[in-house]
């Protein structure tokens, strides 16, 4: 990545437009892409009217996750519990046992690296009735490895009792915030906040804990996602049509437990490469995930991962670094292409 120049911009190529610092932190919509503002936030107000266990916890970051319109809606309900990750996490244990219904939220390097242990002894295995919904998933932030949770869902896998969501959009989440309430157990929702792009509710998605769905089909690639990259994969699926390559994709928004069914009968089709899409490393995610499935039930298609790599990355631009660690809808056609050759 070239360096920034004095004045905070990024330098940019010939015809390209000049990225400043801001885009660091800029929405991951791309340009002229619809968007709703704040859907989490929205969405969690929405069902504490109807829903009175429901309380709002934050560790000083209310602003920065969207919790802020909770805390303007029910002040009596929400808890901020300073820069202290392993309070947040004890306390909202301590009140689902008291019955109420915790949304806590942070970021997620905090709740998967900081907290790690404070999640997994009193709440997954109290299978306390916690919802822990976390920003800056993957590589959704520019300012580096301190900021950047590339390993979450390998983490929150990997501890019983723990329900993992990955959703894609803003239609996504509004319907992902009152099934986690629904769901009588620990959940981890990654969180994208802010100005989030629409783009399921053009496929008439409906989101089910624990579910798949096929949003289009192809006879020649599959795309397998989750989170952002099921957008990317659907733009590349749009691009690709260009060069005549038939394009299926299959979104997985639940980690754990897998949809291992949609996934076994996508994958049994014959004659087509099956590409494994996510923004996290590729180590313990989604991608591993669908090959130990498809190694176990003997499944055995043409299958290619695209993840982060195993590093820590650099910090800059999240149009440069989505393009530099191969997850931009560029960079996914790129790739399909020479898989094919």
């Amino acid at each position: 990545m070239k360096p920034a120049a004095k004045n905070g911009s990024a330098k940019s190529e010939p015809g390209k437009p000049r990225l400043t610092t801001s885009a660091m932190i800029a929405s991951i919509a791309g340009e002229g892409q619809r968007t709703k503002p704040a859907p989490f936030g929205h969405a969690l107000v929405e069902l504490a009217k109807q829903d009175a266990s429901i309380v709002g916890m934050t560790a000083d970051l209310g602003k920065y996750t969207d919790l802020h319109l909770f805390a303007q809606a029910f002040p009596d309900r929400h808890y901020q519990m300073g820069m202290a990750e392993q309070l947040l996490f004890g306390a909202a244990s301590g009140l689902a046992s008291e019955g109420f219904t915790p949304f806590a939220t942070t970021y997620a390097v905090f709740a998967s690296r900081r907290a790690y242990d404070f999640i997994h002894q009193t709440i997954a295995e109290e299978d306390r009735n916690v919802k822990i919904a976390c920003a800056l998933p993957g590589l959704t932030s520019g300012y580096g490895p301190s900021h950047q949770a590339t390993e979450d869902l390998a983490l929150f896998r990997a501890m019983p009792n723990m329900v993992v969501i990955d959703p894609c959009d803003a239609h996504e989440i509004e319907q992902v915030v009152p099934a986690m309430a629904r769901h009588k157990g620990p959940v981890y929702m990654r969180l994208l906040r802010g100005q989030v792009p629409l783009v399921l509710d053009e496929y008439g998605y409906e989101f089910e804990l624990g579910k798949a769905k096929l949003l289009r089909d192809g006879y020649e690639v599959l795309f397998i996602s989750s989170g952002i990259m099921t957008m990317r994969a659907l733009e590349a699926a749009k691009a690709l049509e260009q060069d005549r390559i038939d394009v299926g994709v299959l979104h997985v928004p639940t980690i754990k437990p897998l949809d291992t069914v949609a996934i076994l009968e996508a994958c049994a089709k014959p004659g087509r490469l099956v590409v494994v899409a996510e923004n996290h490393t590729v180590n313990g995610g989604l991608g591993e995930a669908v090959a130990g499935l498809l190694m176990r039930e003997g499944v055995h298609p043409a299958f290619r991962m695209v993840g982060l790599p195993d590093e820590f990355l650099a910090a800059g631009a999240l149009p440069t670094l989505h393009d530099r660690y191969g997850i931009s809808t560029d960079a996914l056609c790129n790739r399909v292409k020479g898989w094919l050759k």
